[in-house]
């Protein structure tokens, strides 16, 4: 009986100790993840759109990065504050629109201004237009577009795309919607004003978001 006792006491003892390792493990475990907590990479996602097109862009590319474990902030880029700091970010992406073949002034004043920065961290540009892709698209002036907004900026970024817009007949002005109705009948598109006209191509704005986080993760 006294055997037994002292049998069960030492299997008991043998218990709590393996139990006390555990425990003692585990917060040393939970010390080690709060001295060194998974980075998130941070991006500014600035973007400057006209009828809205390019907002919806950057709204996907977004959603995108954040599935892949990304904080992303998003801004349009006519409301950015002048203490914009791309330095506090640890990657940078810039939308744009085309409109009668020319980016917003303001947008290539703000490259410029934060050049510096945006020289020393993973970033990204896309541009959109029609003639990336609607009635009658012309991939090469959409290149020379992109081209020649990165020339006056004097901005390299390591990835662009050119994207394909809508034709948005629902909120252009007067002028502007028979303006559209020429071009875009010219080229054998849809020139109804009852409704609007998307060509964006979703997978590849989502392929291009894929691509970019692929940069962040070998920077």
């Amino acid at each position: 009986m006294v055997r037994e006792s002292i049998d069960f006491a030492a299997s008991l003892a043998h218990h709590f100790a393996s139990v006390a390792k555990v425990l003692a493990e585990a917060a040393i475990s939970s010390e080690t993840v709060a001295d060194n907590p998974t980075h998130m990479p941070r991006i500014l996602l600035l973007y400057a759109t006209t009828e809205g097109q390019t907002a919806r862009i950057a709204e996907r590319i977004a959603h995108t990065l954040r599935h892949r474990g990304h904080s992303v902030e998003v801004l349009p880029a006519d409301t950015a504050q002048s203490d914009l700091d791309p330095a506090a970010y640890d990657g940078v992406m810039v939308g744009a629109s085309i409109h009668y073949g020319h980016h917003p002034a303001y947008l290539r004043t703000l490259m410029r201004r934060h050049r510096g920065a945006l020289a020393t961290r993973p970033c990204a540009f896309f541009s959109v237009s029609l003639s990336a892709g609607g009635p009658r698209p012309k991939p090469k002036a959409a290149q020379r577009y992109l081209d020649k907004f990165l020339r006056q900026t004097g901005w390299q970024p390591q990835l662009t795309a050119s994207i394909a817009g809508a034709v948005k007949y629902s909120v252009y002005g007067p002028i502007k919607r028979l303006v559209m109705i020429v071009f875009v009948g010219l080229g054998g598109g849809d020139t109804d004003t009852t409704r609007d006209y998307e060509y964006t191509d979703w997978d590849a704005v989502e392929r291009f978001a894929d691509a970019y986080a692929q940069r962040l993760t070998q920077a």
